[in-house]
């Protein structure tokens, strides 16, 4: 073995750890699917405060909510705080089993108070536990109004109560406590109002849950101008809403339906026109690969895990550089400065990789000619419907968990017009340029040397979802990465394929903008 050869096994090696380890840590932590779904509720609640004057709106609000968009929003709130509840369970039996095995493992030389510090693991453990009492107790507060607004008072007085008692010793978690006993003032027979009432509320509570505290607030002090200006304020955000809400279900369901045609009419084609159809087109048309697999093999793990995963977060952590407390806008700033040096180290691994090899055979990295922007969109609109599917059945499978790229939790909060362009910089532009390069640019025709063109696409569409480091996001980026790699393979033009995953990422990106913004 050469010294090149041994050092890549080496990197090989600590690549696969990496993976795995960061895998494995994704299947505790929650999906951003239940948040978004809850903020989809609450932009529809915000619809639901449009006057019945307005006749129109009144019918386009009904068709997008349903009669009974009260008992459908608590439903929703159940669910999620059953899964929530479910999962704290789950962990409380982890840390309990952590520390029997901590005190088996010390009872020999140690007594209790000699115990160590919880281990890494427990205090992670415990911090999740944290974050999901504070989210559990969200839910009941909001789920606790719900149940008033449907005139189940007794029901809401009992979940704010529980509340108080629960969180009156998490100091961490004051906010749920006096919340809950601002509530249950107001909806008391006599009502009690607290002095901070209305502040508690501004504090605690969010979107239309705040503003039907605050409703009720003003009906009770008899404050008309506070209450007018309210309602003013409400009627214009369930306006606003009613579009949002239109955007967020309606452009993805057209979409969804034209690729739903698309692909009848492309899988009747095939079918029909065999070798002539359209998705035959190069279907077994290889690259003429001049390198072998020791440089694919090299590009991939050097190029992309290991400058992404051990390289670029070393030369932070050395440079002391720590965005938590950072503002939504340098957080931004932050992910695309550190995609581009991703990016930039990635490709000049690739160049230096393969420069021995210039001028290369025709086909490779073309970006001329060839319908590559009806490919891209046809491709875009494809993917929606196969992609929704897997991950409804993807949902099923984790109930919740397996983790989700943090760079969606950024953008859910990006409700600045700055961070949002640099937020799109990064995941319209960046990302697609970059990963189309190495994913379909580089590796999957560098596989077609050794595998059919079809197995090509699927190891590299494999490795393209593994590369998100979320177990949940495994089986829907694989399907995504297939719809890329076939793109790509029929064009032969990696505009293609770029055009598409911007569009994907770009429409992720806006539904996340618009669905943060139900929360203000």
């Amino acid at each position: 073995m050469t010294l090149k050869r041994f050092f890549l096994l080496l990197l090989t090696l600590l690549a696969v750890g990496k993976i795995v380890l960061s895998l494995g840590n994704s299947l505790s932590q929650p999906q951003i699917q239940a948040r978004l779904e809850l903020y989809q509720v609450n932009l529809s609640l915000h619809v639901t405060a449009l006057e019945s004057s307005a006749e129109n709106s009144q019918l386009s609000s009904e068709a997008l909510l349903g009669e009974t968009p009260y008992a459908d929003a608590e439903k929703k709130y159940k669910e999620i705080l059953d899964f929530a509840e479910s999962r704290r369970s789950d962990l409380k039996t982890q840390l309990q089993e952590l520390s029997e095995d901590n005190l088996l493992s010390n009872s020999s030389s140690q007594t209790l108070a000699q115990v160590p510090d919880l281990s890494p693991q427990q205090q992670q453990i415990t911090a999740q536990l944290q974050e999901l009492n504070g989210f559990i107790g969200e839910l009941n507060i909001k789920l606790g109004i719900l149940q008033a607004k449907q005139d189940q008072v007794t029901t809401a007085l009992n979940t704010w109560q529980a509340l108080q008692d629960q969180f009156s010793t998490e100091s961490r978690f004051q906010e749920i406590p006096r919340t809950a006993q601002v509530l249950g003032g107001l909806w008391e027979k006599p009502p009690q109002v607290l002095d901070s009432a209305e502040t508690e509320i501004k504090n605690g509570l969010d979107g239309w849950f705040q503003d039907e505290a605050l409703a009720k607030l003003y009906e009770i002090q008899e404050d008309q101008t506070a209450l007018t200006t309210l309602q003013t304020q409400r009627q214009e955000k369930a306006e606003q809403a009613l579009i949002k809400l239109g955007m967020v279900t309606g452009l993805p369901l057209i979409g969804g339906l034209i690729g739903f045609g698309l692909l009848l009419f492309f899988g009747t084609q095939w079918l029909i026109k065999g070798k002539e159809s359209i998705l035959a087109t190069n279907q077994e048309l290889k690259w003429e690969t001049p390198w072998n697999w020791e440089i694919t093999w090299q590009v991939l793990v050097v190029g992309f895990f290991f400058i992404g995963q051990f390289l670029l977060p070393l030369v932070i952590g050395i440079s002391g550089i720590n965005p938590t407390g950072w503002g939504i806008q340098g957080k931004a700033l932050y992910v695309l400065a550190t995609y581009v040096l991703m990016t930039t180290g990635g490709l000049t691994v690739l160049y230096f990789s393969i420069r021995t090899y210039f001028p290369l055979p025709e086909g490779w990295f073309n970006w001329k000619g060839n319908n590559w922007l009806l490919w891209g969109i046809g491709g875009y609109l494809v993917a929606i419907p196969l992609v929704v599917i897997v991950s409804i059945i993807n949902q099923e499978i984790w109930q919740g968990q397996g983790g989700s790229n943090p760079l969606l939790f950024l953008a859910v909060q990006a409700q600045d017009t700055i961070a949002l362009l640099i937020f799109f910089t990064t995941a319209a532009i960046a990302a697609p340029i970059f990963e189309e390069i190495i994913f379909r640019g580089f590796l999957l025709p560098s596989l077609t040397k050794y595998f059919p063109v079809w197995v090509s696409i699927a190891l590299s569409s494999l490795l393209f979802s593994v590369a998100h480091l979320s177990l949940s996001e495994v089986l829907p980026l694989t399907v995504l990465g297939l719809v890329l790699g076939v793109v790509y393979t029929r064009s032969r033009n990696i505009l293609a394929s770029i055009v598409v995953h911007s569009l994907w990422n770009s429409g992720t990106l806006l539904s996340l903008y618009i669905l943060g913004s139900g929360v203000n």
